[in-house]
């Protein structure tokens, strides 16, 4: 039976045009939401695209165009779900990298580079958080917001050492809004790891992808290679009334990367 635990809410998303972003608006609104608003930085297309799939599953979808870095745009896209009257789930997916794999090349990430991806994925979580925190507050039940980090904020891989450092500041992130904003909204982070999107082999060469993907899928202990769907289901339970004791957690949906990585007791 498909769950409708999304029954009449109004969502956010901000990154939510494609990836997980997108699995994240679909998956609402077919679980019930009444509405879902698309935040995208600069591709509208593909934000249409996310938006004619939410309304095909009988919600309203509204699009706006922020960059979540300027608070000017948070206020922004929260100011597209105020004829709501609230806000009943945020979902802070935007996020930037810095690609420079190898971490010992110091000269390949530069203050500027620490600065815009600590802008988007750290400040502008909170920054989203600071704009919707009125219209979560008017939530006839308790809102959520949920986080999306990474399986890098643990293990301090990935693609970058600005990326990585980010995420792990936006678990941290979760932690202190949880604690303040306690007992009127839940405040969760999802981890993921290694995520099999069409955004993973797009101009990339098909043989090198499906050799990334079976080294991915030999390496996790669960071998297999999570797609977005999967781990957009992690952060629906984490903002669905079955998580309603759920704050401060932050959840690994990494297919267990982490574990050859981290020892349990570092996370």
């Amino acid at each position: 039976m498909l769950q409708k635990d999304f029954a009449g809410a109004v969502v956010v998303v901000s990154g939510g045009s494609s990836g997980l972003g997108r699995a994240i608006c679909v998956q609402s609104a077919s679980r019930g939401a009444r509405a879902v608003v698309i935040n995208y930085a600069s591709n509208s297309g593909d934000a249409e695209e996310t938006a004619a799939l939410v309304r095909e599953q009988g919600a309203e979808a509204l699009v706006v165009q922020g960059d979540v870095g300027e608070y000017d745009d948070c206020q922004k896209i929260v100011l597209e779900a105020e004829k709501f009257g609230h806000i009943d789930v945020l979902f802070n997916n935007a996020g930037v990298t810095k690609f420079a794999p190898d971490h010992g090349d110091l000269e390949a990430v530069s203050g500027d580079d620490f600065m815009r991806v600590f802008r988007v994925n750290v400040a502008g979580a909170y920054q989203m958080i600071r704009a919707a925190r009125p219209l979560l507050d008017r939530a006839p039940t308790p809102a959520a917001i949920v986080n999306t980090g990474s399986m890098v904020g643990a293990t301090g891989t990935g693609s970058s050492v600005p990326y990585a450092a980010s995420k792990g500041a936006l678990t941290t992130l979760t932690l202190s809004m949880a604690r303040a904003l306690a007992p009127q909204i839940r405040v969760n982070c999802i981890c993921p790891g290694f995520m099999d999107t069409p955004w993973f082999s797009r101009g990339n060469d098909p043989d090198a992808v499906d050799k990334i993907r079976n080294r991915v899928i030999q390496a996790a202990p669960l071998k297999v290679a999570s797609k977005a769907d999967d781990v957009a289901e992690a952060a629906l339970f984490l903002a669905s009334s079955a998580a309603r004791h759920i704050t401060g957690e932050t959840l690994f949906v990494d297919a267990g990367a982490h574990l050859n990585a981290t020892p349990l007791s570092m996370r």
